[in-house]
C-alpha cells in the first residue's frame, strides 16, 4: 500500500511545474518594453520651447540698420523715406519702397534702407534705372459705359479695366504708343466712377499721377453733368426746384459726418446741373442730390483736371498724351 501511494505523490511533477515559470518571466520583457511608453511623459519634448523666446530679440537690430523708428516719435520733422519721397512729387509711396529696395535711392550719398526716417534736409537721389522704368508707364483714359465698375470686380460686374484691349483702342488716338500686355500690370483707376455712371475714367501705373488725382492733398477738379428729376417732375427741373437748395449743393452739406468740401453747382440746362467738385466720396454726387430732395436719373464726368473727355466714343480709351498734364 505505501508503495500504490507513491505514484500519487506529485512532487516532482510540482517541481517541474516551476521549471516554465521562469521562462514565461523571460519572454516579458516585451510587456517591459511597453513599459516604455512612459516616454509619452516625454512632453519634456517641448522643453526646446524655451530655444524660441530668443527669437523675439531679432525685431530689435532692425532700429539699427537705420529702419524706422526710434527716433519717429521724437523729432516731428522726420519722416519715413517713401512719404517724403511721395511727397516731393518723385514717385508713389509703393514705387518708393520697389525702389528703395532695388538700392535705388540714395539719401545723403549713401544707399538708403527700407523704413528710413528722413529730414526735410535729406539730400534725396533717384538712379537713372528707376526714372527710366517709370517713363515706360502708362496712362489710359477710357470711356466708361454703364455696368462696369471702375476697380475690382464684384457682384459678378466687369472691371472697367477689362475694356483695355487692342480692340478698343481709339484709331485717333493722338499719340503714338502701342498696346503691349504688360502695359495692363498694375493698371489701376485714379478715382471712382460708380457703375451707373459713365464717363472720363483714368487708369494709370504711374504712381505720380495717381498721387495727383486721389492723393490726400490733391486739389484737381472734376467735372460732371448730371440728369435729375424733383419729385414727379422731370422736365424744366430747374423752375420749380428752390434756390436755397441749390446754394446747399454748392456749400452746406455733410456726409458721413464729415463736411464737405465748397463745390461749383449751376443749371447746364433745365434738367441737367453741372458739378465741379475737387473731392470724390463714394457715390457722392448721387448722395448730395439725395439732401436736397433731388434724384440723379444720369451721371456723366466729362473733365478731369485740363483732361477732357472730348470725342473719345463710349467703350473706347486712348493714351494720355506726353504733353498733357491734368
Amino acid at each position: 500500500m505505501p508503495s500504490s501511494n507513491r505514484p500519487t505523490v506529485p512532487p516532482p511533477a510540482a517541481a517541474s511545474d516551476t521549471k516554465p515559470l521562469p521562462r514565461p518571466v523571460l519572454r516579458r520583457p516585451p510587456p517591459a518594453v511597453q513599459a516604455a511608453p512612459t516616454r509619452p511623459a516625454t512632453p519634456a519634448a517641448p522643453v526646446p520651447r524655451p530655444t524660441l523666446q530668443p527669437t523675439p530679440p531679432r525685431t530689435a537690430p532692425s532700429p539699427a540698420r537705420g529702419n524706422p523708428a526710434p527716433t519717429a516719435g521724437k523729432d516731428p520733422a522726420t519722416a519715413r523715406l517713401n512719404k517724403r519721397m511721395a511727397e516731393m512729387g518723385l514717385c508713389s509711396r509703393r514705387e518708393a519702397d520697389d525702389w528703395i529696395a532695388q538700392g535705388w535711392v540714395k539719401v545723403n550719398g549713401q544707399v538708403a534702407e527700407m523704413g528710413l526716417q528722413v529730414l526735410p534736409t535729406d539730400r534725396i537721389e533717384v538712379d537713372k534705372v528707376a526714372q527710366g522704368f517709370q517713363d515706360q508707364r502708362v496712362t489710359i483714359l477710357l470711356h466708361k459705359p454703364m455696368g462696369y465698375v471702375s476697380g475690382q470686380a464684384e457682384d459678378g460686374h466687369t472691371p472697367a479695366v477689362a475694356l483695355v484691349n487692342p480692340r478698343t483702342h481709339w484709331r485717333d488716338d493722338p499719340s503714338r504708343n502701342r498696346f503691349s500686355p504688360p502695359q495692363l500690370r498694375g493698371l489701376a483707376p485714379a478715382g471712382r466712377l460708380d457703375i451707373d455712371s459713365v464717363g472720363l475714367l483714368v487708369l494709370t501705373q504711374d504712381g505720380r499721377v495717381a498721387r495727383q488725382l486721389i492723393g490726400e492733398d490733391s486739389t484737381v477738379d472734376k467735372e460732371y453733368l448730371v440728369r435729375v428729376q424733383y419729385g414727379d417732375v422731370a422736365t424744366n427741373v430747374q423752375a420749380v426746384f428752390p434756390a436755397d437748395q441749390l446754394a446747399r449743393l454748392c456749400h452746406g452739406l455733410a456726409l458721413d459726418g464729415q463736411p464737405l468740401k465748397p463745390a461749383k453747382v449751376d443749371w447746364q440746362n433745365p434738367e441737367q446741373l453741372r458739378f465741379v467738385l475737387t473731392e470724390g466720396k463714394k457715390r457722392q454726387i448721387r448722395r448730395m442730390c439725395e439732401l436736397v430732395g433731388l434724384r440723379v436719373v444720369g451721371l456723366k464726368r466729362i473733365r478731369i483736371g485740363r483732361v477732357t473727355l472730348g470725342n473719345l466714343p463710349v467703350g473706347q480709351w486712348r493714351y494720355l498724351s506726353p504733353n498733357e498734364r491734368f
